[in-house]
Formats: structure tokens, sequence, C-alpha cells
């Protein structure tokens, strides 16, 4: 039995989207009603903050909590990778690429994601040990971990999160460890 083009046309443009339909789905980036959480969640640390005049005039906004200044960290954390996750889809939807430069593309876009998942998955196991919130930047061999912690940070504690973060990260080849005191 033979099929007219209009017909193969036609199945294929309808399972192209049943499967766009189920990576969009599937698809671990921020869908809409999260994304509008967390502008929500932004715009009331704003209103958290105080604005004051320095004696040149200008005005300088201050926060009134450390926890305020955390979150913001998280918040911008998220929106670079955001963007970069959206410049790379960009690059590779460009239909003036060639094969080699999509496949470098997609290695980057499956790193970023990769040290994502690495990043949630040390700061899961650093609040196991005791701190109240954690916040892991990897950024190329340099990974900062900033922990919130009421009790007083030891070295012991410290080098334990910077081997941690060596064995999970591999490439890495500073680690950095910041405490803020948790209120």
């Amino acid at each position: 039995m033979l099929l007219k083009k209009q017909t193969v046309w036609l199945l294929t443009m309808l399972s192209l989207v049943v499967v766009l339909t189920v990576y969009y789905i599937t698809s671990p980036e921020q869908k809409t009603n999260e994304l509008a959480a967390v502008q929500q969640k932004a715009k009331d640390q704003n209103q958290g903050k105080t604005k004051t005049e320095a004696k040149d005039g200008k005005s300088v906004i201050s926060s009134v909590a450390g926890d305020a200044q955390f979150e913001e960290l998280k918040i911008n954390q998220e929106d670079l990778r955001s963007q970069q996750r959206e410049d790379l889809t960009t690059q590779l939807a460009s239909t003036n690429l060639s094969e080699e430069e999509k496949s470098q593309v997609k290695d980057q876009m499956n790193k970023l994601t990769e040290t994502a998942q690495k990043e949630e998955l040390l700061e899961h196991f650093i609040k196991t040990m005791g701190y109240d919130d954690v916040l892991v930047r990897a950024d190329g061999p340099e990974v900062i971990v900033t922990v919130k912690a009421k009790k007083k940070p030891s070295v012991k504690e410290a080098n334990k999160i910077m081997l941690e973060v060596k064995k999970e990260i591999d490439e890495t080849n500073y680690v950095a460890v910041e405490y803020e005191p948790s209120k």
C-alpha cells in the first residue's frame, strides 16, 4: 500500500508534535509557574531592603537580613544558568553551524546540566552535615561553597567539605568555603 506524500507529511508532523510535547513535559528546565514564584520571591526580597542616603547624596541599598542576600545569590545563579542554557539552545537551533560545531554546543549544554546537577547534589550532601543552608557555585575550575551555620565553623569541617567537592567535581583546582552566620 503506497501512501500519498501529503499523508506521509501529515504523519511526520504529528509525530514531531508528539515528540516535542513529551520533551517539553519531561524537560528539567524551569516551568513558567515556577518562574512566577521565583520572580515573586525576588520582589519580596527587594521589599525587605532599605534605602539610605550616603554623605555624597547617592542612595545606597542595604539588606535588612543576610538571608535575603543568600537567596539573591541563589536566584542570580539560576538566572545565569538559564541565560547560558538559552544562549546555547539558540546556537544549536542556528542553521549555519556545521555538525562539529553543533556537537560542541551540545557538549557544552550537557556539561552545564551536569555541573548544575553536581552542585545540587553537593548542596544536599553538605546540608546533611548539619548546616542550615548551602550554596555551591562552580565556575570552571573554581568552586565556591557558601555555608550558613549556627555553630562556629572549624577547619576540619571546611576540609571535609573541600574534599567532597573535589571528589564530586573532578576538574576543580580551587575550592573555597565561606561561612555565614545563621540567624
